[in-house]
């Protein structure tokens, strides 16, 4: 039975609704360089991993932000890389990249430090001819949309050379305005000049503030989006006691450099509210990601930036967090709530409970550490008994490696098909109820949810 489901869902087109692929490779269309920066360098499943195995980033080629000399020969970080491919057996990494090399690129021999110089050359000769140059895999890929994660204050300038190029591929960007509200931090003064330049004049206070965040969602708009996307450590909403006084006393004080964790956290929670009241008017799909402790490694941080593979889970609460703004918004049909945790001992305790009582609440798929094997098939294991298939969002890839974009898709479709023919076998659902809904999951749930 899961054989059967799989055959009819693993040619569906992908829909993939949130990632963070540069929309730059798609705009300029300009072949791939080479291997170790297609495959290795944007991955941090990959380089987690081998930093974890003693690997420095440096030698595989990663980018210091102060400039400081790194591996600057590709040939040589996938040499390291091959070296220690079998630290992903056993892995989703490695199920991702097995299809990767066989599937994408047509690789017969098993990766490793023998046969790395070989696959390195043939993926190389491969990657300058045009069947493999973004666009045409876009298309090989069977990507119905690609959904990137953008800066509130971006002009999407990439997006708009994609529209204008005639080119029928859609790429749709998405609202992420994080920066903007962390307002203790030592960059948000920065980002707030970003939004004033984005939107047209200076922004001096907090009505102001709003107003900007409202316009540049407008603008995302104009450019395809559907969806904006949040990323906190916990999901706290709660209206400042004072309204829009105590907003304007904040707003004021961050522009001093004032404010404190505290505050920070007050207003986030307050502006988490403003969000999904501007969603019911212009009707883009909220998205909150919660419960990862951005950064955990300092010292990767600071030589490397952000995404880098330092992200950890903590524990996460969602009951009482969200009360406030499911209280206020969560019975509207107008606003869609995409929640993602990785907080696995929220699933049946909160989350499924949650989305089988609000209409606006639609459960993400498992995410970062849980998209995974395993992963997978405990999530459905533990919210579908209270919430039903229909009130997940299907699933989505997350990456910023464009060629492991089917690669992720085929597994999760492998694994529902498991888990689906795991219920028709023990006479939950008949064949006729794991066929449909094999195929909302691979592809109907993403597409409705976010309004694609």
């Amino acid at each position: 039975m899961a054989r059967t489901l799989y055959e009819e869902t693993h040619g569906l087109p992908i829909v993939s609704p949130h990632g963070h692929v540069d929309p730059r490779i798609l705009a300029e269309d300009t072949p791939f360089p080479e291997p170790a920066a297609l495959i290795v360098q944007p991955d941090h499943y990959i380089l987690r991993l081998l930093y974890a195995h003693g690997v420095p980033l440096e030698a595989l080629g990663v980018p210091r932000r102060d400039g400081a000399p790194v591996e600057a020969d590709p040939c040589k970080v996938w040499q390291r890389f091959a070296d220690h491919y079998h630290l992903f057996h056993g892995t989703p990494t490695g199920a991702w990249l097995e299809y990767e090399l066989h599937e994408v690129f047509g690789i017969a021999d098993r990766l490793s430090g023998e046969t790395a110089p070989r696959i390195y050359d043939e993926i190389r000769e491969k990657l300058r001819s045009p069947e493999f140059r973004p666009r045409a895999l876009f298309e090989r890929f069977n990507i119905e949309v690609l959904a990137t994660t953008d800066a509130a204050s971006d002009m999407l300038d990439h997006h708009r050379a994609i529209r204008e190029s005639g080119w029928k591929g859609r790429v749709v960007p998405t609202f992420r305005p994080d920066a903007l509200f962390r307002i203790a931090a030592p960059r948000w003064p920065a980002a707030l000049d970003g939004l004033g330049r984005a939107d047209g004049e200076p922004v001096r206070d907090y009505a102001g503030f709003v107003r900007a965040l409202a316009d540049r969602r407008t603008y995302f708009k104009s450019l395809g989006a559907t969806a904006t996307d949040h990323a906190v450590l916990e999901p706290y909403t709660a209206a400042l006691p004072g309204g829009g006084e105590d907003a304007e006393r904040l707003f004021h004080q961050a522009c001093q450099g004032e404010v404190t964790p505290a505050d920070e956290r007050r207003f986030t929670a307050h502006l988490l509210l403003e969000m999904a009241r501007l969603s019911l008017e212009d009707g883009l799909v909220m998205q909150i990601h919660a419960g990862a402790l951005r950064d955990h490694n300092r010292l990767v941080f600071e030589r490397f930036g952000p995404d880098r593979g330092g992200d950890i889970p903590v524990a996460t609460e969602f009951t009482r967090n969200l009360r406030p703004l499911l209280n206020a918004y969560g019975n509207d049909p107008r606003l869609t709530l995409v929640l993602f945790t990785l907080d696995e001992s929220t699933y049946s305790r909160e989350l499924a409970p949650l989305a089988g009582h609000y209409p606006a609440v639609r459960l993400g798929p498992p995410w970062w550490f849980f998209d995974s094997m395993e992963g997978m098939q405990r999530f459905r294991e533990r919210t579908t008994e209270t919430a039903g298939i229909y009130k997940t969002a299907g699933f989505n890839d997350d990456t910023r490696a464009f060629c492991s974009i089917p690669a992720r898709h085929d597994l999760a479709r492998r694994m529902d098909a498991n888990y689906l023919a795991g219920l028709v076998a023990r006479h939950v659902i008949d064949e006729s109820d794991a066929r449909r809904m094999a195929r909302a999951l691979a592809y109907d749930l993403a597409k409705q949810t976010y309004r694609l």
